[in-house]
């Protein structure tokens, strides 16, 4: 049997082009590594993953109060290994720091594509979104919910732009009641974000029904 071939490879140009390639020749340049392959740039990632990561946090320029000068901690371990344990940064303010009309989210539902936001008009959505959680009295370590298909109304952003974090949890609104009591009953969230309904093959589903059953379960909610 002759080797498959492959559905698609980039060509020269493209390569040339590539950020991947652009990085990895400054990292070779910097650290003065004997490697002219893709293959032998991997494996040396692979083995030197503390120097790797480094340089790839200061090529992607991460926005952070602090960087730390520890990389990895207990690398061996699987779970357990830390990233960057000493590192201070948002999330949220790395994720918007574009500021600009471009395109953040390019939305498509089952007829194609719908709708665009731009990544000013998004930093504009998360910060109303974040200012409302903090008139709510939400603060760091409480928890929000969504009960919300995969939409750029989630939320998300807005609770990992507030200091510090409000811990974010989701599923999908196709769960059953119990299903999602089991998931946000452990987490006990003050603010459930969540729609009416949702579209699937071609038919709208209601979704406000269950909405109620679920609060009515969930004491720790504050607003919906």
């Amino acid at each position: 049997m002759s080797d498959p071939k492959p559905l698609w490879q980039p060509s020269p140009e493209q390569v040339e082009q590539a950020l991947v390639t652009q990085f990895a020749r400054q990292v070779v340049r910097k650290h003065k590594l004997d490697l002219n392959t893709y293959p032998a740039f991997h494996q040396w990632t692979v083995d030197d993953p503390e120097t790797f990561w480094s340089e790839v946090w200061d090529y992607c320029g991460v926005i952070a109060s602090r960087k730390g000068a520890t990389v990895l901690v207990d690398g061996d371990k699987m779970p357990g290994a830390r990233w960057f344990p000493e590192a201070r940064l948002n999330v949220a303010e790395n994720l918007l720091r574009r500021g600009d009309r471009g395109d953040a989210f390019v939305l498509w539902d089952e007829g194609g594509p719908s709708r665009r936001i731009s990544y000013s008009d998004l930093t504009s959505d998360v910060s109303r979104a974040a200012q409302a959680l903090v008139a709510l009295g939400l603060r760091s370590g409480d928890r929000a919910a969504a009960f919300i298909p995969n939409v750029p109304e989630a939320g998300m952003l807005a609770t990992a732009a507030i200091s510090q974090g409000i811990v974010w949890s989701s599923c999908s609104p196709d769960f059953g009641v119990d299903g999602v009591l089991d998931r946000f009953g452990q987490i006990e969230p003050k603010i459930l974000f969540c729609a009416d309904g949702y579209r699937y093959n071609g038919q709208e589903h209601r979704t406000l029904e269950r909405v109620a059953q679920i609060v009515e379960k969930l004491p720790s909610v504050r607003k919906v």
